[in-house]
């Protein structure tokens, strides 16, 4: 929808203070206006300050006009699914890219076709545009805070010329106190600061078996573990006595020689087959695990790999990652492994000033508890993409679009607060800044709102609104403005009733719904946790009540997820099978990609795909082919498209920009050869199927049980917009950890189950926090537990249990500042969390 004039007036009132070049001309370095204005033909044509969007239809966009100013903060709002992600990346963003390539060199225009274009008729005034995403993908290993920052390359610099050397030792090149450069990576572990082991131990779990009844574990399964047991019985070793009775010599040649000899192996004959003589060629335990983990590129296979191995310091650099000649030079007194280890805030208090005010807005964002040396794959997405942020604000540019991906992701309300300042920054600086966004302290923080919806999917895609946030409260179907306006504007919110169960609600002080008429459920037994010593908890005591809905509150690292994701887990996972315990499964469900290339998909994940292949198997034109599944699988070769290997996509290098990946010129994305897509299931090919939302996919398989339920239990979490065969690529973590939620869900299991969810409603928009809560609720109404780490304090005020650690992050945390009920934990004012969480109890009553 265009913007009105209406609409323009408004915003230019309401932004006076915030674009003054809107009202009156900049002045331009020391120019001095002439007595004298020029002639109204000589006059420069005044920039038009609004972005201006036509005909945009990618994805699920309905052919949208909408008009952005531009040196705003325009946040985009609308529910999950509802197209606001395609406005602003898909198309926004996209377009800006694109005219990029067009500048560049021919080579790198023709990439734009392999690309492709977002479907949109026109945009302009449309700056240069950087983008900001929480990107799926998971960093390698030797990427770290330090790398992702650039403060590592300042603090490299600072050694390399002002370091103390020892007395004769040469000045070395910054590269040198690199680990990831061959200057400076220790030789032994190349940097990598820990060395794979394998033992013994790991191998053989079990001595007591013998090696034909599988005592090495970690040999392959099938026909290639029984020909190593074979060859090595040719080599003379006895295979049918217990592991523990053999030679020690004997044990430690077969787990873990180098040596690979030939040997003719005469197998047993079957009776019912010729089994001829063959020569096989034998391979230890030891160097099988690492060669598999190395080199497979079957996930599986390498996470069963990574079981029998053990990560442990190098010996050489004891985990510093450089070499000795690096570890020589001091500054402070500290070398620059002491101080990469440092938290950010300790290191502010060392270096000098330049590097001093490049930690500053790390520190500001909330991610003063990281050190240089923290890896990136241990980071959240939403840490990533503020370490990403914070250098932008130090880069410099101006006249550009930022575009961010829900960068309040993962953070306490405390530190939101912080994020607006440096949202603020970046457009005070002379840029433009979109926001993908739902919290709404963000939403109402902007000069524009752009909502996209009004519902997901085939019935989203439309601009609801296109103004300053206020006047958000007049649009009928919005989404949005239920929450984010209470009756009377600041009133004590509005009375209603969850459309989906009928309960009283309330709004909270955000204008969420905060349920009435439950009373606090009372817990059923408990686990308890005592002294615990991971990372920054120290000596930790806490109690987790069974049978309620418990909340894990704090600032960004505080501790949390260590206490709940690696403590309480790993203990509850370990008593499992202890008599009386009165927890019987675990469940953990995380925002970890649901696979890392196009080929994972929401089918193939929650086994929807196998019931889709076997009606597909059994429809005439298969059955007269003689075609069985593995016909309709994309990841074998006989039906699937091979110049794209079945993935729909093919990589496209980017040459000096990250790859990306584009449609098969082939298959055009369906993933299967022409024979293979003149199959039918009632009208529909196999990759049309693949096509259909979970929403459209739920009638189509009406009458198929196996395939019904599993539907209806995507639905009813809120992902009905979803398709079939979207790849696992384009999911955000939210999608990713309610698909695994729903795949839970769909199993219906009556064993006392203890759900661990981290930060469950990242992403979701508050209409979907209803959704969601809704099922979490019901868990704990059929008997079960939940724990969920959150920063949502209207979901933390609905629960039954709280533990609020802090009182800070990094070395100021780790500690239980409260514990008990909502009202106990508000009540007690302690820590950060204690006063957010007052304010979202303050209107709801029965707490």
């Amino acid at each position: 929808m265009e913007t009105s004039a209406r609409e323009r007036e408004s915003y230019g009132g309401a932004l006076a203070g915030h674009m003054p070049e809107l009202r009156r001309p900049r002045k331009v370095g020391r120019m001095r206006q002439t007595a004298e204005p020029p002639p109204a033909a000589a006059q420069p044509r005044r920039h038009d300050p609004f972005i201006r969007v036509r005909g945009a239809r990618e994805h699920n966009l309905r052919g949208i006009d909408v008009d952005i100013p531009r040196d705003a903060l325009t946040v985009f709002t609308g529910v999950s699914g509802s197209g606001k992600s395609s406005l602003a990346f898909g198309t926004l963003y996209a377009e800006a890219q694109r005219r990029y390539f067009e500048s560049v060199a021919p080579y790198a225009r023709r990439l734009i076709h392999q690309i492709g274009a977002p479907k949109v008729d026109s945009v302009t005034g449309l700056p240069p545009a950087v983008s900001l995403e929480q990107r799926r993908s998971t960093p390698g290993s030797r990427s770290s805070v330090g790398t992702v920052t650039l403060l590592s390359n300042s603090l490299r610099m600072l050694f390399s010329r002002a370091g103390a050397y020892p007395e004769g030792a040469p000045r070395l090149d910054s590269d040198a106190f690199s680990p990831n450069t061959a200057a400076g990576a220790c030789p032994s572990c190349h940097g990598l600061g820990s060395i794979h082991r394998t033992s013994e131990e790991l191998l053989v779990p079990d001595p007591g078996l013998s090696i034909r009844e599988g005592a090495i574990a970690a040999w392959p399964g099938a026909w290639q573990g029984k020909n190593l047991r074979d060859i090595l019985e040719v080599l003379g070793h006895d295979v049918d006595v217990p592991w523990r009775e053999l030679p020690a010599a004997d044990r430690e040649w077969i787990l873990f020689t180098e040596e690979q000899p030939v040997v003719t192996v005469h197998p047993v004959r079957d009776a019912d087959r010729i089994q001829r003589p063959y020569q096989g060629t034998y391979m230890s335990a030891h160097r099988y695990v690492m060669r598999t983990f190395s080199d497979s590129k079957s996930a599986t296979l390498r996470a069963r790999a990574e079981r029998f191995l053990t990560d442990s310091p190098c010996p050489v650099c004891k985990g510093r990652r450089l070499r000795a000649e690096a570890l020589a030079v001091t500054f402070a007194g500290r070398t620059i492994a002491e101080l990469a280890s440092l938290p950010l805030t300790a290191l502010d208090r060392v270096l000098a000033e330049d590097l001093m005010s490049r930690i500053g807005p790390v520190v500001e964002l909330g991610l003063g508890y990281l050190s240089l040396d923290r890896t990136a794959p241990t980071l959240s997405a939403g840490e990533l993409q503020r370490l990403r942020l914070a250098t932008q604000l130090r880069s410099g540019l101006f006249g550009v679009v930022y575009v961010l991906d829900e960068p309040s992701a993962g953070l306490h309300p405390a530190d939101t607060e912080a994020l607006l300042g440096v949202l603020d920054r970046l457009k005070a600086a002379g840029n433009t800044v979109f926001v993908v966004e739902h919290h709404l302290d963000v939403v109402r923080h902007a000069d524009w709102l752009v909502e996209v919806g009004p519902r997901a999917g085939e019935h989203g895609g439309r601009v609801l609104h296109s103004g300053p946030p206020r006047e958000l409260a007049g649009i009928a179907e919005s989404a949005t403005a239920q929450y984010l306006f209470g009756a009377g504007g600041d009133g004590p919110g509005r009375e209603g009733h969850d459309e989906h169960d009928g309960r009283a609600v309330r709004e909270g002080h955000d204008g969420r719904a905060v349920r009435e008429g439950r009373a606090v459920r009372e817990a059923a037994g408990a686990v308890r946790l005592e002294g615990v010593d991971r990372h920054n908890l120290r000596g930790v005591d806490v109690e987790f009540p069974l049978g309620v809905f418990t909340a894990v509150t704090g600032v960004s690292g505080s501790g949390k997820s260590t206490l709940v994701g690696q403590v309480l887990a790993r203990e509850v996972g370990e008593r499992l099978a202890e008599p009386g315990f009165p927890v019987r499964r675990l469940v953990e469900v995380d925002q970890k990609p649901i696979g890392r290339t196009p080929r994972s998909n929401l089918a193939t994940y929650t086994g929807l795909f196998d019931v889709v292949r076997r009606l597909f198997t059994a429809a005439p034109g298969a059955r007269a082919r003689g075609w069985k599944a593995g016909r309709f699988s994309f990841n074998v070769a006989g039906g699937r498209c091979e110049t794209c290997q079945g993935e729909g996509f093919v990589s496209v290098e980017l040459l000096f920009l990250p790859s990306t990946y584009a449609p098969c010129p082939d298959c055009g994305g369906a993933r299967y050869n022409a024979e293979t897509l003149l199959v039918r299931h009632d009208g529909l090919n196999i990759a049309e199927v693949l096509a259909l939302t979970v929403e459209s996919a739920a009638a189509f398989f009406a009458g198929v049980p196996a395939a019904a339920r599993s539907l209806k239990a995507l639905e009813e979490i809120g992902l009905g917009y979803l398709r079939l065969g979207q790849p696992a690529t384009e999911l955000s973590g939210g999608e990713a950890q309610r698909i695994k939620l729903a795949t839970e869900l769909q199993r219906q299991r009556r064993d006392h189950t203890l759900y661990v969810l981290d930060e469950p409603t990242t992403g979701l928009h508050p209409a979907d926090v209803r959704v969601l809560l809704r099922q979490l609720h019901g868990l704990v109404d059929a008997g079960h537990s939940v724990v969920v780490v959150e920063h949502d304090m209207d979901v933390v005020a609905g629960a039954d249990w709280v533990v609020d650690l802090g009182p800070g992050g990094g070395a100021d945390g780790g500690r239980i500042v409260a514990a008990g009920t909502p009202r106990q934990v508000a009540r007690a004012g302690q820590g950060r969390t204690a006063g957010y969480l007052a304010r979202a109890l303050g209107t709801a009553r029965g707490r």
